[in-house]
């Protein structure tokens, strides 16, 4: 075996140790932000076979000629349905960007994978509590399980393939939801395109950008040599502040691109540093999906963020 090919595989060896190794720290913090966040919530109203009114909505073509409300139909030109609270469980699939750049921490801040995870097992503990199921996509088929947390853990320790920087391809059903937790620094347009990919079905869903504080202000400076943690290339610059204006251009047009893809489709999209506590992004990310659609935005208006201020 060559030296480079040797090399990566005891990275990689070594990388999974580590991982295993934090996975009690990281079940048990994000089971004491859930406990936190989920004081004074409550649980999500969907459309589905429950026993009290929900709403009314058109007749899709197709339907049994039995659940048009005639009543209401009589008073204008189109028939509707009458919709009850959303009772059985329906499935939310979540996925953590594992991929090699979600190591990159800044001087006092934590690993943006470890954040990732935290919300990910988190936000699954407070959807089991509400009766919804959690899977993860190529990790973990659809879960009711009260250990859910400990579950997705395993899941992610045992995943046999190398993680990638984008979810994977794969087809949810149309009443699912989909929460996207990851950094997001693939091509803008390779992002937008599998996102569209996983909307085609009708599934609705949510884009969390998980940044270190370092990657949102470009603090470098002097000499300095800059590694893509992915594919190995790396950069010396002489004088990195110079570089400061470029960077932050590029960075505004990337996350616009991806933020436009997500909105054109019906998906909220999200900012979170990791500067800012979990439980921040973990209640707004709840609070968006009980609401249903659209972008996570201030009062008032304004660019989406969930902390750490606009997007």
């Amino acid at each position: 075996m060559a030296a480079d090919a040797q090399q990566t595989v005891e990275t990689a060896a070594l990388a999974a140790a580590d991982l295993a190794a934090s996975m009690p720290r990281l079940v048990l913090e994000a089971r004491r932000i859930a406990m936190t966040v989920q004081h004074g919530l409550h649980g999500r109203r969907r459309a589905g076979t429950g026993e009290n009114f929900w709403q009314y909505r058109r007749f899709v073509d197709g339907e049994p000629a039995s659940r048009v409300d005639w009543r209401r139909s009589a008073r204008d030109d189109h028939l509707y349905v009458r919709e009850r609270e959303w009772e059985a469980a329906h499935t939310v699939w979540i996925w953590p960007d594992l991929s090699p750049s979600m190591d990159y921490f800044s001087r006092g801040q934590a690993p943006k994978r470890e954040r990732a995870l935290i919300v990910a097992f988190a936000l699954a503990e407070l959807l089991v509590k509400g009766g919804e199921r959690v899977g993860m996509p190529q990790m973990m088929r659809p879960s009711a399980n009260r250990r859910i947390a400990e579950r997705m853990a395993e899941a992610v320790v045992l995943a046999p393939e190398r993680p990638a920087s984008l979810p994977p391809p794969f087809s949810p059903s149309p009443l699912s939801e989909i929460v996207l937790i990851g950094d997001f620094w693939s091509p803008a347009e390779e992002v937008a395109a599998r996102i569209e990919q996983l909307a085609a079905s009708g599934a609705h869903g949510h884009v969390v950008q998980v940044v270190d504080p370092a990657e949102e202000t470009f603090p470098f400076s002097g000499r300095i040599e800059f590694r893509e943690p992915e594919g190995g290339q790396r950069l010396t610059v002489g004088r990195a502040e110079s570089w400061r204006a470029e960077y932050e251009l590029k960075l505004v047009e990337h996350r616009a691109r991806i933020r436009v893809a997500a909105e054109r489709l019906g998906w909220s999209f999200a900012l979170h540093r990791t500067d800012r506590p979990a439980s921040e992004l973990l209640l707004a990310l709840h609070t968006r999906m009980g609401a249903g659609g659209g972008a996570l935005t201030p009062r008032g208006g304004g660019h989406p963020y969930v902390s750490g201020g606009p997007a």
